[in-house]
C-alpha cells in the first residue's frame, strides 16, 4: 500500500470529510432511513430533557429528607414526599434509559446501511480498477484496509449522530442551569474545566493518531504475510521453509505488539490527564458550593444537585474525548479506503461507448506498440489478423510479449499506439462489458473459487441450468471424474482449487468456457504446466471447445499449435517469423530451433520415464518371493 497521508487537523479538511460522509448519514435514496434519523434525533432531545430532571429530583429528595419541601408548585403535592420523589427520581432514570435505547435501535439500521453501501462501493470500484493496480497490490493488505475502513465508517456515522449532538445539547443545558441558578462564577469554572478537558483531549488524541497508524500498518503487514504464506502452502512445504515463514510473521507481529503497547500506554496517559483536569474542576466547584451551604445561601439539596450535575456532566465530557478519539481513529482507519476510492480507472469506457457488435469475430492488431514501463517496450509495432473461425498461434521465447497480446485484446490495458479491432471496431470505442462477454479464456494458471465444482463451471454463464453445466463438463471430459466424487458436482474445490489436480482444474476452466460459448477464444499457455499425457488429453478437449470459433493460442509447447492456421513467432516485441508449422520448419529459423530443442527435451524425458519404469519393474521382480 502507499504510505498513508497524515490526517490533517485543519477544520477545512474535517468539514470536507464530514461532507463526504453526509450521504451515508442522510441517505437520500432511502426516505425510510431518513425518517429513522429524524425520530432518533427527537428521542435524543426528549431523553436529554428528562436527564436534566434527574438531578432536580435528587435535590428535592435530599431537601425533603432534611425537612425542606422546595419542589416547584407545578409538581403535584402527592409527589413532594420523600418516598414519592425517590420513586420519581428512579422513574426519570428509567425513562431516560429507555429513550436512549429506542434512539439507538432506530439508528442501528442507518449505521449498518452506511457500512454496506461503502463496502459495496469500494468492492465495485476495486473490480473496475486496472489489472496493473491489482498486480502491484497485496490481497491481504487490501482486505484488511476494507475491513477497518467499513468499521471506521460505522464509527464515524454512528458517533456523529448519537454522541456529538447529545454532548453539545447536554453541555448547553448544563451551562444554562449553572448560569441562571447559581451565578456566572460557577459557569466560569465549569466552562474553564470543559475547555481545558477538551483542549487536552484533542492534543493528546492527535499525538496518539500516529501511534495508531503505526499499529495499523504493522497489523496490515502481518496479515498480508500470513495470507501470502498460507496461499503458498505447498511452496513453503516444498522448500521446508516453515520456520522462516514463522519468523517473518513473528517479526511483523513483534512490530504490531510494540505499536499496540504504545497505543494502550498512551491511552492510559490520556485517561489520567482527563481525570486530573476534571477532578480539579469538580473540587473547585464543590468547595464553592460547600462554603455557600455553610453560609446558608444554599441548601444541602443544592450541594447534592451541583454534585449530581457535575457527575452527569462528566459523562458527556468523557464522550467528548471518546467521540474525538473514535472519529479521528475512524478517519485513520478509513483514509486508505478513501485512497482506494480516489484511485482513477486506468482503462475507462469512452463517453457514449456502444456495445460491441460481433458478426464474424475477426481480430486485427494493427501496428500495436505497448509498454508496461516506458523504459522497457514490450510490443514494437506488431500487426497480424485472426480471420473469423480460424486459429492463430503466438509463440516465442519468454518475455517476447505473448501474454501481453491477450491482455490487450481483453483491454486490461490500452495500446500506446496502433489499434486492436474486432470486426473493424476498435476495442477502445466499445464498452468493456460487451467486449469481455464475447471472449473466452483458458489460462495457464487456472484459479478456482473456494466453492463447488458446479459453481465454478456455472461461473461461465451464471444463469445456466444444471443440465447445461453437466453437458459442458461432459464436453470438457471431466464429467466422469465428477460423478465418482461422493458429493458430485457439489464437491468443494478448496482455496484456489487446491483439492483438484492441474489437469482437473484445466478441465473445469474449459467447461466454464464451453458454457460461456464465446465467439472468440483465447488459450493462454493452457497446457504448459501439465505433463505430456495430461497435455494430450486436455488438448483434445481444447480442440472441441475451439471448433468453429476465432481462436488465439498463446503457446510455449509447440506441439500444441501444429494444427494452427498460422503461427506467429515473436522475438523482442517484434514478429520474427510467421507461417504454418511446416512452412516455419522449412525456413529453419527461430521456430525450427525452438521446435528441435523441445523435441530433444521431450525425447530425453521419455527415455528417463522408460528407465524409471524399468527400475520399478526390477524392484517388483526382485521383491517377489521365490515359488516353492
Amino acid at each position: 500500500m502507499s504510505s498513508p497521508k497524515t490526517v490533517s487537523a485543519d477544520s477545512g479538511e474535517t468539514f470536507k470529510t464530514l461532507r463526504n460522509l453526509w450521504p451515508y448519514m442522510w441517505p437520500t435514496e432511502r426516505p425510510d432511513l431518513r425518517m429513522r434519523v429524524v425520530w432518533a434525533t427527537f428521542y435524543l432531545v426528549i431523553s436529554k430533557i428528562v436527564l436534566i430532571l434527574v438531578p432536580y429530583f435528587f435535590k428535592w429528595v435530599t431537601n425533603a429528607l432534611n425537612g425542606q419541601l422546595d419542589a416547584p408548585g407545578y409538581i403535584p403535592l402527592i409527589l413532594t414526599g420523600a418516598v414519592m420523589l425517590v420513586l420519581a427520581y428512579n422513574a426519570a432514570k428509567i425513562i431516560q434509559a429507555g429513550l436512549n435505547q429506542l434512539r439507538d435501535a432506530l439508528f442501528a439500521s442507518v449505521g449498518q446501511y452506511a457500512v454496506r453501501q461503502l463496502a459495496y462501493k469500494t468492492f465495485v470500484h476495486m473490480h473496475q480498477l486496472s489489472l496493473r493496480f491489482h498486480l502491484e497490490r497485496r490481497t491481504g493488505g487490501l482486505s484488511r484496509v476494507i475491513e477497518r475502513g467499513t468499521k471506521g465508517i460505522e464509527t464515524i456515522v454512528r458517533f456523529t449522530i448519537l454522541n456529538t449532538l447529545p454532548t453539545i445539547l447536554e453541555f448547553a443545558l448544563t451551562a444554562v442551569i449553572f448560569a441562571f441558578a447559581y451565578g456566572f462564577s460557577y459557569l466560569l469554572v465549569v466552562a474553564a474545566t470543559v475547555w481545558a478537558y477538551t483542549w487536552f483531549t484533542i492534543k493528546a488524541s492527535d499525538w496518539r493518531i500516529n501511534i495508531r497508524r503505526e499499529m495499523n500498518d504493522s497489523d496490515t503487514d502481518a496479515n498480508t504475510k500470513a495470507i501470502d504464506s498460507l496461499l503458498n502452502f505447498e511452496t513453503v512445504k516444498y522448500f521446508g521453509n516453515e520456520t522462516m515463514e514463522a519468523k517473518r510473521f513473528d517479526a511483523s507481529m513483534a512490530r504490531y505488539e510494540d505499536a499496540a503497547t504504545k497505543t494502550w500506554t498512551s491511552l492510559g496517559w490520556l485517561n489520567f490527564g482527563q481525570a486530573v483536569i476534571f477532578g480539579v474542576g469538580m473540587a473547585i466547584v464543590m468547595v464553592m458550593s460547600a462554603r455557600e451551604v455553610q453560609a446558608g445561601t444554599q441548601s444541602l439539596g443544592d450541594f447534592v444537585f451541583i454534585n449530581a450535575m457535575l457527575m452527569q456532566l462528566s459523562i458527556p465530557l468523557n464522550f467528548i474525548g471518546f467521540i474525538y478519539r473514535e472519529i479521528r481513529q475512524g478517519l485513520t482507519d478509513i483514509e486508505q479506503m478513501f485512497d482506494l476510492l480516489d484511485v482513477q480507472q486506468e482503462v475507462q469506457d469512452k463517453p457514449g461507448a456502444e456495445p460491441l457488435k460481433v458478426d464474424k469475430a475477426a481480430i486485427r492488431f494493427d501496428d500495436v506498440h505497448f509498454a508496461y514501463d516506458s523504459n522497457r517496450p514490450i510490443l514494437k509495432g506488431i500487426s497480424f489478423e485472426v480471420p473469423a473461425g480460424k486459429t492463430v498461434a503466438i509463440v516465442g521465447p519468454s518475455g517476447a510479449g505473448k501474454s501481453t497480446i491477450s491482455r490487450l485484446l481483453f483491454r486490461f490495458y490500452d495500446v500506446q499506439s496502433g489499434s486492436v479491432t474486432i470486426d473493424g471496431q476498435d476495442v477502445r470505442d466499445v464498452t468493456q462489458e460487451s467486449l469481455r462477454k464475447v471472449i473466452g479464456m483458458v489460462p495457464q494458471d487456472t484459479v478456482l473459487f473456494n466453492d463447488t465444482i458446479a459453481y465454478n463451471i456455472r461461473y461461465g454463464r451464471t444463469d445456466a441450468i444444471d443440465e447445461e453445466v453437466e453437458k459442458a463438463a461432459e464436453m470438457a471430459q471431466i464429467s466422469g471424474f465428477i460423478k465418482h466424487l461422493p458429493e458430485g458436482y457439489q464437491a468443494m474445490v478448496g482455496e484456489r482449487g487446491l483439492k483438484l489436480s492441474g489437469g482437473e482444474k484445466q478441465r473445469v476452466a474449459i467447461a466454464r468456457t464451453i458454457l460461456k460459448a464465446p465467439p472468440i477464444l483465447i488459450l493462454d499457455e493452457a497446457t504448459s504446466a501439465l505433463d505430456t499425457a495430461t497435455e494430450q488429453e486436455i488438448q483434445s478437449a481444447l480442440d472441441i471447445v475451439s471448433r468453429g470459433r476465432t481462436t488465439l493460442v498463446i503457446a510455449h509447447r509447440l506441439s500444441t499449435v501444429i494444427g494452427a492456421d498460422e503461427i506467429i513467432v515473436l522475438k523482442d516485441g517484434l514478429i520474427a517469423e510467421r507461417g504454418t508449422h511446416r512452412a516455419l520448419l522449412k525456413q529453419d529459423g527461430l521456430y525450427a530451433s525452438m521446435w528441435n530443442r523441445q523435441r530433444e527435451a521431450d525425447e530425453a524425458e521419455e527415455r528417463l520415464r522408460q528407465v524409471r519404469e524399468s527400475d520399478d519393474m526390477g524392484v517388483v521382480i526382485r521383491g517377489t518371493p521365490a515359488a516353492e
